[in-house]
C-alpha cells in the first residue's frame, strides 16, 4: 500500500513494481448520453456528484416554495417549511424507497451539499453580523438590560449547576451520554438574535415596541450568553486536562484571534468607506476582499479552539454597519444567502433525520426532558423580569415566545455535535423535531396574540372636525424628499397658525434600512444624531425652521427620522401620530412630477405605505398630490390662494370641510365650497349621514355671510359623469383643492365614476384629480379617523 509521501501513481505503471496504489474514482462530471464510452454509469446522470446535486438543489426549493405556499396560510414560517423539505426527502420520508435513495437522496459519501451547506451559513453568520448594531447595547433601557442578563443569568447557572453535580445523581443515564445531555442543555441556554432579528421581520412586529424590545434584548442576551459560555468551555478544557495551562492557552488563543479579526477589519472597513464617495456603493472589489476575510476568519477561528463560525460573526460585528460598506454588502450578498445557501443548512439537517429507526425510547425520553424544562427555565426566566419591568401580560408574553425560539443558529450546533460523534442519529432527529416544534408553536402564539391594530382600541375623535376651534392643532407629515417637505410647508402656510390656535408640526423623515437588522427612531429633540444623516435631512430641517421662525410663536415644529424597512414605515408614522396625539397625518403621494407635467416618479413602496396608513392610523389621514411644481404660463402669480372644497357628504367630506374652515380664517385664503347635490335627493338615502351633512353645511353657510373670502356653491348633477365635468373646470380655477376620500356606493353623483377608478386609495374624485391634469392645482385626499374597527 501506498504511504503518503509517495508520489502519484504514472499514467502506465511497469508490471513488476513493487509498489501497490489505491486508486478510486472521483465521479463528479457526466460525460453524457452522446459518450463514445457506453458504460452504465454514463447514462445514469445522477450516479455523477454534480449532477446530483443540482439536482437535490431543484427538488429542494421546488418542495419547500410550494410547502410556504401552503404552510403561510396558517401562520407558520418559512423555516418550517424548509426543515419539513429536508425531512419529506429524507430516511423518513422518500428516502427510504429504492428509486428514490438511488437517483437523488444523497448517500453518507456524498459530503458536497454538507460543504456548500456551511459555507452558505458562514456567510449567513456574517451577514447577521453585520446587520447587528452594537450601538443598540448603549442606547437599550433599563427594562431590556434587565430581562437580557437575567434571561442569560438563570438558565446557565441552573446549567452549569447540572452539569458539573446534578447530573451525576441520575444512574438511569450512562456516562457515556452525560456529554450529549450537557450539550443540549449548554445549547438550549443560549440566545440567537439572527433568529429573533428573522422571526421579528417574519411577524411583522419589527417596528412595534414588542419587537423593538425583543432585538434589544436579543442582542444583550446574545452577547452576554456567549461571552458566559466562551468563559466555561475554557475552563472545562482546564479541568479535564488537570491542566490549568490549557485553560490560560485556551484563553489567550481566543483573546488573540478576536483581536486579530477586530484590529484587522475594523480599520480596514474604515479605509473601505474613506475611499467611497458620499452617495456611491462600495467598489467591487472591496466587496470580493471582504468575501476572502470571511473565510480566512473561519479558518483562524476554528483552529484557535473556537467554532468555525465564530470567526466571521465577529468579523461582521467589527464591519462597520450601514451605508456605504454595511448596506452594500447586504445588497449584494444577502439575496443569495438568504434566499439560497442559508435555508441549505436547514434542509440539508432534515435530511438526516430518520424517525422510522428509533431504538433507545429510555434515552429519548430523557431527551425530550431536557429540552422541555430548559424551555421551561427560559421562559420563566424571560417572563418573570419582563412583568417586574411593567411590560404589558400580553406583551410579556409574547416576548418570552419570541426570545425562546430556536432556528437555524441552533440546528447548525446540533449538527457540528453530530458531527463529533457527541449526538448519535436518534438524537439529532429528536432535537429536530424539538426546534421544529417551536419554531412553529411560536409563530403561531405570537401571530395569533400580538395584533398591532389593537394599539388604539378605544382612541376615539382624534380629528379635525372634533377638535375645539380655538384650540392647538397638531399635525405629523411625513417625508421621503425634499420636495415632500417643500409641499407640505406650502399647505401648512395656508392653515392659517395664530396665537389662539397655534400649529404643532411633527415632521418625520423616512430613511430605508439597510445594513442593519434592527430600525432605528430618531428624536432629534434629545440630541440624538442618525448615523446615516446627510446634508439632504438636514436640508429638510431647514426649510421647517425657518417657517418656524416666520410664524414664531405660532408654529412648533419637532423633527423624527426612522431608520426601517419600506414595508414596516408605517407602523413608525402611526406610532409617532398616537404618541403625540395628532389630529392629521399628511402623506406625500407616491408620483411626482417636473415643471413640464411628466411623471419622474411612481413609487409602489410609498403608495403601499401610504395603503397600511390609511387602515391603521390613529387619527385623520391626508394623502398631499404636490403639483406646484408645474408651471402655467396663463395662470398670474398671486399672493392670494384659491381653496376649494369638493362636497358630496359623508364623514371624510366633513373632515376636509373642517380642515378647510380652519384655512378660511386667513384672509389671504378665499375658499369655496362646491356641494354637488343629486337631481333626486331621494336616491341618497343614508338618513344619518345626511343630518349631521345638514348641520356642517348651516354653520358654513352662515358663516359665508359674515366672511367675505368664503363662497358657498351648489352644483346638481345626475350622475358621475357631469360631476366630472364640473371638477375639470375647477382645476383651471384653484390652486388646492380639498376632498374627501370614501363615499357610499350608492351616491348618484358617482354613477359610474368608480369603473375608470385607477388608484382605490384616493377614491373616484381624488383619482380624477390625482390623473386627469397636468395643471398646478394640489389636491388633498382626506379621510377622517375611522373608530369603527378601533
Amino acid at each position: 500500500m501506498a504511504t503518503h509521501g509517495a508520489q502519484p501513481p504514472p499514467l502506465l505503471q511497469n508490471p513488476g513494481s513493487t509498489e501497490d496504489y489505491c486508486m478510486g474514482r472521483m465521479l463528479v462530471h457526466s460525460p453524457g448520453i452522446w459518450a463514445v464510452n457506453t458504460a452504465t454509469n454514463h447514462f445514469r446522470f445522477f450516479a455523477y456528484s454534480l449532477p446530483r446535486m443540482l439536482g437535490q438543489l431543484a427538488v429542494m426549493f421546488l418542495l419547500a416554495e410550494l410547502l410556504h405556499l401552503l404552510l403561510k396560510r396558517f401562520r407558520l414560517p418559512r423555516f418550517v417549511s424548509e426543515l419539513l423539505t429536508g425531512i419529506i426527502l429524507g430516511p423518513t420520508g422518500v428516502g427510504r424507497l429504492e428509486f428514490t435513495r438511488k437517483v437523488l437522496v444523497m448517500d453518507q459519501a456524498d459530503f458536497y451539499m454538507g460543504l456548500l451547506s456551511k459555507i452558505g451559513f458562514l456567510f449567513f453568520i456574517f451577514l447577521s453580523g453585520v446587520k447587528m448594531d452594537l450601538g443598540l447595547i448603549s442606547r437599550s433601557g433599563v427594562k431590556a438590560w434587565t430581562i437580557g442578563v437575567i434571561a442569560v443569568a438563570i438558565p446557565h447557572f441552573i446549567f452549569i449547576c447540572f452539569s458539573e453535580v446534578g447530573i451525576t445523581e441520575y444512574p438511569q443515564i450512562h456516562r457515556y451520554r452525560w456529554s450529549a445531555i450537557r450539550a443540549i442543555l449548554r445549547i438550549q441556554s443560549q440566545f440567537s438574535f439572527p433568529v429573533i432579528a428573522l422571526l421579528v421581520v417574519d411577524l411583522k412586529v419589527m417596528n412595534s415596541e414588542l419587537g423593538r424590545l425583543s432585538l434589544a434584548t436579543a442582542l444583550v442576551s446574545d452577547l452576554l450568553g456567549t461571552i458566559v459560555m466562551a468563559i466555561y468551555v475554557n475552563v472545562k478544557m482546564g479541568s479535564m486536562t488537570a491542566m490549568t495551562v490549557v485553560t490560560v492557552q485556551a484563553f489567550v488563543s481566543g483573546v488573540v484571534c478576536v483581536a486579530l479579526i477586530v484590529f484587522t477589519a475594523r480599520p480596514l472597513s474604515a479605509m473601505i468607506i474613506k475611499r467611497t464617495p458620499e452617495g456611491r456603493p462600495v467598489d467591487k472589489a472591496y466587496i470580493i476582499l471582504m468575501a476572502f476575510l470571511v473565510f480566512f476568519a473561519s479558518l483562524l477561528s476554528d483552529n484557535a479552539g473556537m467554532s468555525f463560525q465564530y470567526g466571521p460573526f465577529i468579523l461582521g460585528l467589527a464591519v462597520h454597519g450601514g451605508p456605504p460598506l454595511g448596506s452594500t454588502l447586504v445588497d449584494k450578498l444577502d439575496t443569495i444567502v438568504s434566499g439560497l445557501f442559508g435555508p441549505l443548512m436547514v434542509t440539508f439537517a432534515g435530511m438526516k433525520v430518520n424517525l422510522c429507526e428509533i431504538y433507545d425510547m429510555e434515552f429519548i425520553g430523557y431527551v425530550w426532558l431536557a429540552m422541555l424544562i430548559c424551555y421551561f427555565i427560559k421562559y420563566l426566566s424571560v417572563i418573570t423580569p419582563a412583568i417586574a419591568c411593567k411590560v404589558p401580560i400580553t406583551d410579556a408574553i409574547s416576548l418570552a415566545f419570541i426570545l425562546c425560539t430556536q432556528g437555524v443558529v441552533q440546528m447548525s450546533f446540533y449538527l457540528n455535535n453530530t458531527v463529533n460523534q457527541t449526538f448519535d442519529e436518534e438524537t439529532f432527529s429528536m432535537l429536530v423535531m424539538a426546534i421544529l416544534i417551536i419554531a412553529s408553536v411560536t409563530h403561531f402564539a405570537v401571530a395569533s396574540m400580538y395584533d398591532y391594530s389593537r394599539t388604539y382600541s378605544g382612541y376615539q375623535k382624534r380629528d379635525i372636525q372634533h377638535n375645539s376651534a380655538n384650540s392647538e392643532l397638531r399635525l405629523l407629515t411625513v417625508a421621503h424628499r425634499l420636495e415632500d417637505v417643500l409641499a407640505a410647508r406650502k399647505l401648512f402656510e395656508v392653515s392659517c397658525p395664530y396665537r389662539e390656535s397655534p400649529l404643532s408640526i411633527y415632521s418625520m423623515f423616512l430613511v430605508e434600512l439597510v445594513g442593519r437588522a434592527t430600525p432605528l427612531l430618531v428624536d432629534h429633540q434629545l440630541g440624538q444624531r442618525n448615523a446615516s444623516s446627510n446634508s439632504r435631512s438636514q436640508k429638510m430641517m431647514d426649510i421647517l425652521r425657518s417657517f418656524e421662525l416666520q410664524y414664531l410663536g405660532y408654529v412648533y415644529v419637532q423633527f423624527f427620522t426612522s431608520v426601517s424597512l419600506p414595508k414596516f414605515m408605517h407602523y413608525d408614522i402611526c406610532s409617532l401620530g398616537f404618541d403625540k396625539q395628532t389630529s392629521m397625518i399628511i402623506l406625500p403621494f407616491h408620483k411626482k412630477w417636473n415643471q413640464q407635467g411628466k411623471l419622474i416618479q411612481d413609487s409602489n413602496s410609498i403608495r403601499t405605505m401610504n395603503n397600511n396608513v390609511l387602515e391603521t392610523a390613529p387619527c385623520s389621514v391626508g394623502i398631499l398630490i404636490d403639483r406646484h411644481k408645474i408651471k402655467n404660463p396663463q395662470r398670474m402669480s398671486s399672493p392670494v390662494q384659491h381653496v376649494a372644497v369638493i362636497f358630496l357628504g359623508g364623514a371624510d367630506d366633513r373632515e376636509a370641510l373642517s380642515y378647510a374652515r380652519r384655512m378660511s380664517r386667513s384672509p389671504s385664503v378665499y375658499l369655496t365650497l362646491v356641494r354637488f347635490v343629486p337631481l333626486d335627493p331621494d336616491l341618497y338615502n343614508d338618513q344619518w349621514d345626511a343630518v349631521l351633512d345638514a348641520e356642517v353645511l348651516k354653520d358654513m353657510r352662515i358663516q359665508a355671510k359674515h366672511q367675505d373670502n368664503i363662497l358657498y356653491r351648489e352644483e346638481r348633477v345626475n350622475e358621475g359623469a357631469e360631476t366630472a365635468l364640473v371638477v375639470r373646470d375647477m382645476q383651471e380655477v384653484f390652486d388646492l383643492i380639498l376632498v374627501g376620500r370614501r363615499h357610499t356606493d350608492d351616491m348618484p353623483q358617482l354613477f359610474g365614476l368608480s369603473e375608470w377608478n385607477e388608484i382605490a386609495e384616493l377614491g373616484p374624485i381624488g383619482d380624477m384629480l390625482a390623473v386627469d391634469t397636468t395643471l398646478p392645482v394640489s389636491v388633498v385626499v382626506v379621510q377622517q379617523q375611522d373608530t369603527k374597527t378601533k
